[in-house]
Formats: structure tokens, C-alpha cells, sequence
């Protein structure tokens, strides 16, 4: 039988000597799209895709219908009135993505064409791969599979529907965990009447300037003709380009060592903080003499949290230890990592006694929840850690973050923050945790009037003016 495959370009690829149907693929430029998980990547890439616009390769026009699904009713609603609480997404962004409708009716996913799944992928406690709404997503896609089967049962073009993942997981899961799960729900076949890509997501909370279509998109396809085609998706909507990866596997290893070897060089500064504090001069002194040479990395030293620098390693070390080996240099970076808050909380403690403070009842004002500057992102963040640290030595921690959601810190982490600095109170330490633009306009005088007589600040991120003599990492 010959196999012939619609790439969307107007034209067939055909072998042998007749067309099957059964194996064409969606149009390219006017397929519905099905985008599983509205959260830090989800949302942008719906938004992208649901605009009326021109391929940006060709002039051919893209009149894709988006669905956006999330099983988060409340989130649904928001997006519906313009609103994204993740900050990645403006009013103006939401309402010119006129081809882009969002439910959390899950009947509605049968009439895609293209599944994207971008749901979350952490850690348990254990810090083991948390593959659960990866698994809940794969069964979703599968039972629309089926109801969309029934439905174009009589119809007499039917094209295969395309799967791609874009959530972050260890090289092999994407056929390993997704694919039979896909199988089973739908009682199609994979590679004959199911295709899958994995394109791994890149977004960066916050940042302004790395957005999703100026990112380089790599992608990947279960066979060589729906890589393509899947290339081609993607080719349509980034203005940076794509980059074809030769197979699944490859693409999801690529994604978690990107992260991987971020968390390690942010390590190695963290290892050197430590010495350096041991030997008694400035880390941020240290880095930048050594950054005058043209080749010499600029990584800082600091809390490691985030969806993705803390987690994507423990997903590599995971398929690793399936495979009989257990990995040295990359758990060695990720217990540097994680022991950071602690030894931060250590060297404020020992800081205080040398000047004879009291150190249970103290109160420290902790200035930053987040786990990275000017973003509302609270996923993994490790400055949790550093207030549980305080606690475990009988501190009280007062938290200010203008940029985080005050009832879903309350409700996730069971911590009472404000918004803003209280006036008036004077703490016996302040530890500047994240670089808010509110915090790096403080003074030198606001900061003078945080802080008691003996007060000290512990200062992450270098944004306290040095006059102060700040503990520094």
C-alpha cells in the first residue's frame, strides 16, 4: 500500500503506485490545534497560534481554530475576561488571538487535529520525576482520540491526528509513558493512525525580551515525514527558527542538559561562595575580575529554584539510575544547590552571635518569595526553604513580595505575606532574597531603616549598597 502524506503545501508525497487517505496528515495552515495545560507555556502558544496572520516562511495565511484547555475552571474564566495571573500574556495579547477559544470541556478535544500537551512535570518529595499530569493529560488526548475516531467515522477524508509534547521529561518517556497510555485510551495504533513530536518548551518567566517566537524551537517527529511536518508547524509561528532533532529521545535530552548544565555552573559559583567566604574576601569582587577574560562564564551564585534549573536534573539522573548507572557530577551540583538556603541561614545565625544577638524570637524580614526577579512564579522556589531554615532556629520570618498572589502563597505554603515593606518596624536581620525592581530602588538610607542598631542584612542577590557591609554570597 502506498503511503502519501499531506504536508500541508498543497501538494502529496506519494510511493508506489496509488494514494491512501487513511495515512495523510492535517493541512498545515488550517488544522485545529488542541493545546492541553494553560500555564507559563500553554497560554503563550495558544495566543500565538490562534492569531490571524501569514506564516512566518512563506505568505501562505494561517487560519488555525486553538482550542485551550485546562482542567482549572477558575483559570479558564480568567483567561476568558482577559486576564493572565502568570503575567506571560497582556489583555491586548489575549484578545488578538481571535482564532484561540479556551474550556475545561474536555468533549471539546475531539475535534483537533494536533494535540500539544504542556501540563506541569515536577518532582515528588522524594525528588523523583512526578510524571502524574503527564500520565492524566496522555489518558485525556487518548479518549478525544477515540470520540474524534467516531465522529470522522463518516467522513470520507480523515487525517491523522498529531500528538507533540512540549513538557519536560526524561529521554524515552515520551514513547516509554505517553504513547501506550495513548494506545489504549483510543485503540488507534501509534505510527500508523497516530503520529507523536516532542518539541521541548523553552519559555522564561519573566523575561521581556526572550519570548516564545523569538526563541529557536527545536522539534521532532516518531517518523521522519510527521518531523516535518511538525517542523513546519512550528516553522509557521517563530520568527527564530526551528531546529529538527533526528528523533524523540533526542529532543527530550536536549531539554533536560540545557538545565542541567546551568544548575551546575550555578553550583560551582555556590561552591566557590563558600570557600571564599571561608578565605574571607567578596565572591562578587572574585567574579568580576575573573569576567574581564573574554571566555569566563558569568554565572552568580544564589538560590536554585524555578520549574525548571531544580527539576529537569533530577529527571536525567532518574533514566540514568534506571539504566545501572548513578550519576556523580550532576547530584553533587543538585546537593550544593538545595543546601544553599540552609548554609545562608547558618552564616547569618553565627553572624548574629558574634555580636551577642538574640537569636530565637528574632524577627527577619525575608524580602522576595518568588523564585526568580519581577515575576509572579512561585514553582520550586527555594526561598522556602530559607524561611523554614529560620524557623528551625526559632526566628520569625515576615515575607514581603509585591509581584506574588496573596492567597495562593496563603493556601500553597500556609505563609501570611504583604505586598509591600511595613513602615516603621526595625528587624534584627532583613535578608534581600530576590532582586525585585521594588527592592533594588531601595536606598541606602531605606535600608538603614529596616534594620536595629546591630541589625544585619544577608544580601543574594548584590543589590544592597556595600557601605553596609552586607553578608554577600
Amino acid at each position: 500500500m502506498c503511503r502519501a502524506l499531506f504536508l500541508g503545501t498543497g501538494t502529496f508525497m506519494e510511493s508506489n503506485n496509488s494514494i491512501s487517505e487513511e495515512s495523510l496528515f492535517p493541512n498545515l495552515y488550517s488544522c485545529t490545534i488542541a493545546v492541553i495545560g494553560l500555564g507559563y507555556v500553554g497560554l503563550p502558544l495558544g495566543v500565538e497560534f490562534g492569531k490571524v496572520r501569514k506564516s512566518c516562511h512563506s505568505d501562505s495565511p494561517l487560519t488555525r481554530k486553538v482550542i485551550g484547555f485546562d482542567i482549572n475552571c477558575q483559570r479558564i474564566e480568567e483567561i476568558k475576561n482577559g486576564i493572565d495571573t502568570t503575567n506571560e500574556t497582556s489583555p491586548e495579547e489575549l484578545s488578538s488571538a481571535t482564532l484561540f477559544e479556551v474550556t475545561s470541556d474536555p468533549s471539546s478535544l475531539k475535534n483537533a487535529d494536533v494535540f500539544i500537551v504542556t501540563v506541569p512535570t515536577p518532582i515528588d518529595s522524594a525528588k523523583r520525576p512526578d510524571l502524574l499530569p503527564l500520565k492524566q493529560a496522555s489518558a485525556t488526548v487518548g479518549k478525544a482520540l477515540k470520540e474524534r475516531a467516531v465522529s470522522q467515522k463518516e467522513s470520507k477524508f480523515i487525517c491523522n491526528p498529531i500528538i507533540i509534547f512540549e513538557s519536560t521529561v526524561y529521554p524515552g518517556a515520551t514513547e516509554e509513558i505517553c504513547v501506550p497510555i495513548i494506545e489504549e485510551e483510543s485503540g488507534l495504533v501509534f505510527n500508523k493512525s497516530f503520529f507523536c513530536g516532542y518539541s521541548p518548551e523553552r519559555i522564561n518567566p519573566g523575561d521581556t525580551r526572550h519570548k516564545l517566537t523569538t526563541i529557536t524551537k527545536v522539534t521532532s517527529g516518531s517518523t521522519p515525514e510527521s518531523a516535518e511536518w511538525i517542523d513546519s508547524l512550528y516553522k509557521s509561528i517563530i520568527q527564530a527558527g526551528t531546529h529538527l532533532a533526528p528523533s524523540l529521545k533526542i529532543a527530550e535530552a536536549a531539554k533536560v542538559i540545557e538545565n542541567t548544565q546551568r544548575d551546575l555552573n550555578i553550583a560551582l559559583v555556590n561552591e566557590l561562595a563558600i570557600i571564599f567566604q571561608k578565605i574571607g574576601i567578596d565572591t562578587l569582587d572574585v567574579l568580576e575580575a575573573a569576567g574581564t577574560k573574554w571566555n569566563f562564564l558569568p554565572f552568580r551564585p544564589g538560590l536554585v529554584g524555578g520549574h525548571c534549573i531544580s527539576v529537569d536534573p533530577y529527571y536525567l539522573t532518574h533514566k540514568a539510575e534506571q539504566l545501572g548507572y548513578r550519576p556523580e557530577v550532576v547530584l553533587a551540583g543538585r546537593r550544593i544547590n538545595d543546601g544553599m538556603a540552609l548554609w545562608v541561614v547558618q552564616q547569618l545565625v553565627l553572624e548574629m552571635a558574634k555580636k551577642g544577638m538574640e537569636i530565637n524570637g528574632s524577627k527577619v524580614l525575608v524580602l522576595g518569595l518568588s523564585f526568580k526577579e519581577n515575576c509572579p512564579d512561585l514553582r520550586n522556589t527555594r526561598v522556602i526553604d530559607l524561611i523554614e531554615a529560620l524557623k528551625s532556629y526559632g526566628m520569625e520570618a515576615e515575607v514581603v513580595d509585591p509581584w506574588v498572589d496573596l492567597k495562593h502563597t496563603s493556601r500553597k505554603y500556609g505563609i501570611n505575606l504583604t505586598k509591600t515593606i511595613p513602615q516603621s518596624v526595625r528587624y534584627e536581620a532583613v535578608i534581600a532574597a530576590v532582586a525585585h525592581k521594588q527592592f533594588k530602588s531601595l536606598t541606602i538610607n531605606n535600608w538603614k531603616e529596616l534594620i536595629q542598631q546591630k541589625g544585619i542584612i544577608v544580601d543574594l542577590k548584590g543589590i544592597v549598597p556595600r557601605k553596609l557591609n552586607p553578608i554577600r554570597l
